[in-house]
């Protein structure tokens, strides 16, 4: 025993000697000693990877795609592109526009032969990507790259940025379906995979199909369950339906929410786990009538929510709001129009049952002024539970009705991207829900040409401000608008695209957060007092 630890000293003496050992603190906290380290410095990312989900599968649909990465990243070599994922070999739903499927639980292929089927094809995508080409590479930070298709198969797409290019890396995908269940504009900004989502505002009502796209991006095979809460709690599947579910790698597999309760519910909130591995989420909602878009994962749980970009001219606003944990939560509901925080009549305070969803639905809430829901607790924040919330809004009168999602977003920390922005239909939404805020809102450079334009917008305490984003200086072809909070309180944004189809206002919003460009890499000192023995 005592040779054994004399050993282990011995070895933690020499590594101390090779390379010291460190200790490390919060970026915001210096060392209390004298010795020299430097605090924790905000750094470039090296490497971003995204999954954009498959865009339909409508025969009267166009889809464009847009990238972007800003200028700032540091090096000089890298790169940035996507890759398509196949569509999963299982028994899952796959269809969302014509609803075909296979297995009526709406599972995937759990058992030994899914993971051997997708080990199997492991080797044969790296090979494909290899030797593949790459879709909508970028030659230079600061310009962007566009692709337009009507392939009604095209596929879902994955891939990752490096160098100079990971930092704020950012692709748009935006459908025009002209016709048929969800049709109108449907938008989405690709997203980072993980291993845990919240979707407050989908829905398995009749006349609605609500498919949750999985998008596997690794080598290895990720294995995720689905959970569904409706307005009396946790809703029980047949069988072990939404449980085990794998996705091979680099697939995706769409699951119909309908195959997943025993009867329609009008809102649910769905969590996706990954028990293995991590995978990207989105949910398509699709609806007969009132059109249809992605509903992106809320932010995760936390006592108080911003949902920022409510249009002015939003004929109905439907709030859905969800408490995971074991308790309730007693909110307070205000929207930061743009003059302060005023209170929607008979809905000043929402009380939400712990692992239920809540819904209100808020009519003429905007009053022709944009605005952004702010959730508070009404008892404070230091024993508030989390919540999660998202809302659907409408545009439009009655059968050229339009609809998208926001969900509540986190907070603009340094900067947030939205791409492709064209010369019409581009619009804003910057939110303050406690001080003054300080934004500078710049134009990339054009796809087909031209050099950035910014302008400085200041939001004041408890408002919301939208704004037509600046054109680029004789740029032609679509662009990016960046955010970046130059100083000031919390601050929040969305951006809205909207386009007319046949007098129909087709709209889509997406909520921009911090684009995560930076990584705080710790300070460290030598501290050889580790090595006493006490």
């Amino acid at each position: 025993m005592n040779r054994t630890v004399l050993s282990f000293g011995g070895a933690v003496v020499a590594l101390a000697a090779v390379t010291g050992l460190a200790t490390v603190w919060a970026p915001e906290e210096a060392p209390e000693s004298g010795d020299g380290a430097k605090p924790a410095a905000y750094k470039p990312v090296e490497r971003s990877t995204l999954v954009c989900p498959r865009p339909t599968t409508s025969d009267v649909a166009e889809t464009s795609y847009t990238a972007f990465t800003p200028k700032g990243g540091q090096g000089k070599k890298g790169s940035a592109a996507l890759y398509p994922a196949e569509l999963a070999d299982t028994e899952a739903p796959a269809d969302p526009e014509s609803g075909s499927k296979g297995d009526k639980d709406g599972k995937g292929d759990k058992g030994g032969k899914g993971d051997e089927k997708g080990d199997e094809k492991e080797d044969k995508r790296d090979d494909e990507k290899k030797d593949g080409k790459p879709f909508l590479p970028l030659s230079s930070p600061g310009t962007p790259v566009t692709e337009d298709t009507s392939d009604a198969k095209a596929p879902a797409l994955t891939g990752t940025a490096d160098g100079p290019f990971a930092p704020g890396w950012t692709v748009q995908q935006t459908t025009s379906i002209s016709a048929g269940a969800g049709r109108g504009l449907q938008g989405t900004s690709c997203s980072a995979p993980d291993t845990t989502f919240w979707f407050p505002g989908a829905s398995t009502a009749a006349g609605r199909q609500d498919y949750v796209h999985l998008t596997n991006p690794d080598s290895t095979s990720a294995v995720v369950d689905l959970e569904l809460y409706g307005k009396e709690g946790k809703i029980k599947a047949g069988g072990d339906a939404g449980e085990g579910i794998t996705v091979p790698p680099r697939s995706t597999v769409p699951v119909l929410l309908s195959t997943l309760t025993p009867e329609p519910a009008t809102n649910v909130t769905l969590h996706v786990t990954a028990r293995s591995g991590r995978v990207g989420a989105q949910v398509q909602a699709s609806d007969r009538k009132l059109g249809g878009d992605w509903l992106p994962p809320a932010t995760t749980p936390s006592p108080g929510a911003v949902l920022p970009g409510i249009p002015k001219d939003a004929a109905s606003v439907r709030l859905a709001v969800f408490a995971p944990g074991g308790r309730d939560a007693d909110l307070t509901v205000k929207l930061a129009g743009r003059s302060g925080l005023i209170s929607p009549a008979g809905h000043e305070r929402l009380h939400v049952k712990a692992g239920m969803v809540t819904t209100v639905d808020l009519k003429d809430l905007t009053q022709g002024e944009s605005g952004s829901l702010v959730l508070s607790p009404s008892k404070g924040d230091a024993e508030a539970p989390g919540i999660v919330a998202a809302a659907r809004v409408l545009r439009g009168k009655g059968d050229k009705q339009e609809s998208a999602f926001i969900p509540a977003t986190q907070p603009v920390h340094k900067r947030a991207t939205a791409a492709d922005n064209s010369e019409k239909g581009s619009t804003v939404s910057l939110t303050a829900p406690k001080g003054e805020a300080k934004v500078r809102v710049t134009a990339s450079a054009g796809s087909g040409g031209g050099s950035p334009k910014s302008t400085t917008v200041t939001v004041k305490a408890h408002t919301t401000t939208a704004v037509t984003p600046p054109r680029p200086s004789g740029g032609k072809g679509t662009y990016a608008v960046t955010v970046e909070r130059l100083t000031g309180g919390p601050l929040y944004a969305s951006r809205m695209l909207e386009r007319e189809q046949s007098g129909l206002p087709a709209f889509t919003l997406q909520a921009l957060p911090d684009d995560g460009s930076t990584v705080a890499v710790p300070g460290s000192a030598q501290d050889l007092s580790v090595l006493n023995d006490d």
